[in-house]
């Protein structure tokens, strides 16, 4: 299989030296703008709040990074100077943009926001969060997957890398104990999904996982069999290499599921809340918040980066890659034509 130039270019970029993915998210939305309006006592968080504290993200965070994943309304602006230019950048389309119905979520970007404009801005990925449950209304379905096969097609045309993150929701007649009670089963049943999973024009998953993600057995412990039988049948059949979220659990328990997922064959993570959410938690105390951000925070990110290092699978080596990368602009080989020429002498 071919992978394009463009987007062979900027998978590097957004990997390390050794095709493993460390990549930093802070792209959230309710889990920064919500403690912020209550704290304010607003309906809106105010902006220069939001900024501040992403830049502080990028300032102190994105340096251990191998990329950085931005939104386009609230982080691209106060982050940008902060990433450093040797890091790849990752931007998402869609915003806290969906639109929600009683039969399920239906996704949408942000209005004028599109791989062209990512690519076009510097954006070395385009990262869609797909809202999905395999038992939304079929109309709901038939929505996302329309939604989600019009960006591949703009990534293609743009030659630009393609992330798709699903996430299973909860209808908003269930309450959240009822939906945590049937996430693991609606994660698999998404898993089994052939339309939602087909690999076609997606260069990289980024997977929920596939079992609780708080008190996190022990992977070298007595469940960890059962645990580890869950990723393996995860990734079995991707297609394409993957990385772990960090669902918003704590770093304990996220090293632990990272273990797993390298076992299974991930090729690194795109974590926010699991390294920022406890120095955040400060907020409004700006220095206290900015002396975690300085120490414990990426301590913590050398912790992770060593274990990607030592264990997650080079994106390189993923299927379809594994081996060789013939590199095609159109999806048909020049190698051959520039060999001739190459030959034949300039």
């Amino acid at each position: 299989m071919n992978i394009t130039p463009g987007k062979y270019w900027r998978m590097r970029r957004l990997a390390d030296d050794n095709g493993r993915f460390k990549m930093l998210a802070m792209d959230q939305t309710g889990p920064i703008v919500n403690p912020i309006k209550e704290i304010r006592k607003t309906d809106k968080a105010p902006f220069k709040d939001v900024a501040a504290v992403k830049s502080m993200l990028g300032r102190y965070l994105a340096p251990k990074a191998s990329a950085v994943l931005v939104d386009p309304p609230l982080g691209y602006a106060p982050t940008i100077a902060q990433i450093p230019a040797h890091r790849g950048l990752l931007i998402g389309t869609e915003w806290a943009t969906w639109e929600t119905t009683e039969t399920g979520r239906k996704s949408s970007s942000v209005p004028g926001w599109g791989p062209d404009v990512i690519r076009t801005i510097g954006g070395d990925g385009v990262k869609v969060n797909l809202w999905y449950r395999p038992d939304a209304d079929e109309g709901v379905k038939l929505h996302q997957l329309n939604y989600l096969n019009g960006i591949k097609k703009a990534c293609r045309e743009n030659d630009i890398p393609f992330i798709l993150e699903y996430l299973v929701y909860p209808f908003p007649s269930e309450t959240q104990e009822e939906f945590l009670a049937r996430r693991l089963e609606l994660v698999r049943g998404s898993l089994a999904d052939k339309d939602i999973m087909d690999p076609d024009g997606v260069d990289v998953f980024k997977l929920e996982p596939p079992t609780e993600t708080t008190n996190v057995p022990d992977p070298d412990g007595p469940q960890a069999a059962a645990i580890q039988a869950r990723f393996d049948d995860m990734a079995k059949d991707l297609g394409r290499p993957w990385v772990l979220l960090s669902a918003g659990s704590t770093p304990e328990d996220f090293v632990r599921l990272l273990t797993y997922a390298y076992r299974a064959g991930a090729s690194g993570y795109l974590a926010g809340r699991a390294i920022w959410l406890q120095p955040f938690s400060n907020f409004p105390d700006i220095a206290t918040m900015e002396k975690e951000l300085s120490e414990t925070a990426p301590a913590l990110m050398d912790q992770l980066n060593a274990m990607t290092d030592d264990m997650a699978t080079p994106w390189t080596e993923a299927a379809p890659w594994h081996g060789s990368v013939e590199m095609a602009p159109t999806g048909e080989s020049f190698a051959p034509d520039y060999s001739k020429k190459l030959a034949a002498g300039f």
